[in-house]
């Protein structure tokens, strides 16, 4: 599409803390998974673009890892990608909780908001969760730790406003063409998504002490000549051998379950059957291992 006065079209990150439901939030925005989501923090790693496209104008989400304090050199890479992004995008949601206890991490946030001329969307998430009256105490709260072009409480769970929050995205976003053709939902490769399933059901039915420590490779993917059928064999990568036992669990159960979660969101990604093959092994504190790090999928470039 060439570029239209009446077109609008831009980028928008989503910031906040670990947990506070961003891609939870950007999956329904654009109506289909692509984010992994779990109750577990920092489920994100890498920034990921998804598309939004109406007649009105287009959206792309950067959803970015939560804002922690990093504790080896992968944390480190998914703060400075997070907080990469604040310069570089046309809007910025920054989605909290209700509360009125603004901590730590939250006062960086605002922090660095306060240092940029991009409008900030106060996005108050998990409202489903609140009373009305805690909601407007938090709105108070937040008004007075920085500034805000429109605050819109929202849930991203139940689909609760999700309207308006679009249209004010829309409101603050410049004229300009399609970037992405009208049935694109992500930029993200297939094989990266079929990696991240795999690890948000690890991570949904791991131990707390295991998924942090824990990264997934796609070895093959390809579809059978005859076709109907998609080839996957993929690898969880895990720090210990004690995690590599609990990962395989007894008589192979956990991996089994794993699997078998991956596959059923798999197929239905795919839109075909999926035959998928999952082994696990172990590459000592990879986490701090550069090389590692990007033979993974997380590169320094990309922040």
């Amino acid at each position: 599409m060439s570029e239209d006065k009446k077109y609008k079209s831009g980028f928008v990150t989503l910031i906040g803390r670990p947990n506070v439901g961003k891609s939870t939030l950007m999956n329904h925005l654009i109506g289909q998974k692509i984010a992994i989501t779990s109750r577990k923090p920092q489920t994100t790693r890498n920034r990921i673009r998804t598309v939004y496209t109406s007649s009105q104008g287009q959206i792309v989400f950067v959803d970015t890892p939560g804002i922690h304090q990093a504790k080896n050199k992968l944390g480190r890479y998914m703060v400075d990608s997070a907080e990469g992004t604040i310069s570089e995008v046309d809007v910025i949601l920054w989605l909290v909780e209700p509360g009125t206890f603004i901590g730590a991490g939250e006062q960086h946030i605002a922090q660095e908001l306060r240092n940029v001329k991009t409008p900030v969307i106060l996005v108050i998430n998990k409202i489903d969760t609140a009373p009305r009256e805690k909601v407007l105490e938090s709105i108070e709260a937040y008004r007075k730790v920085c500034t805000f072009a429109e605050i819109v409480p929202c849930s991203a769970l139940k689909g609760d406003n999700q309207d308006e929050l679009i249209r004010c995205i829309m409101k603050y976003l410049p004229y300009g063409p399609q970037y992405f053709d009208e049935d694109t939902i992500t930029d993200q490769p297939m094989r990266q998504i079929a990696a991240e399933i795999i690890r948000e059901k690890a991570l949904r039915c791991l131990s707390e002490e295991v998924p942090h420590g824990i990264a997934v490779t796609i070895e093959k993917m390809k579809e059978r000549k005859s076709g109907g059928i998609i080839d996957v064999e993929a690898e969880i990568i895990c720090e210990r051998d004690s995690h590599k036992g609990i990962i395989i669990g007894k008589n192979g159960s956990m991996l089994k379950k794993i699997a078998s979660q991956a596959r059923v969101d798999m197929e239905q990604l795919l839109d075909s059957k999926v035959n998928l093959k999952v082994w696990v092994k172990v590459r000592k504190d990879w986490r701090d291992n550069d090389l590692m790090m990007k033979n993974f999928g997380y590169d320094k470039k990309d922040v």
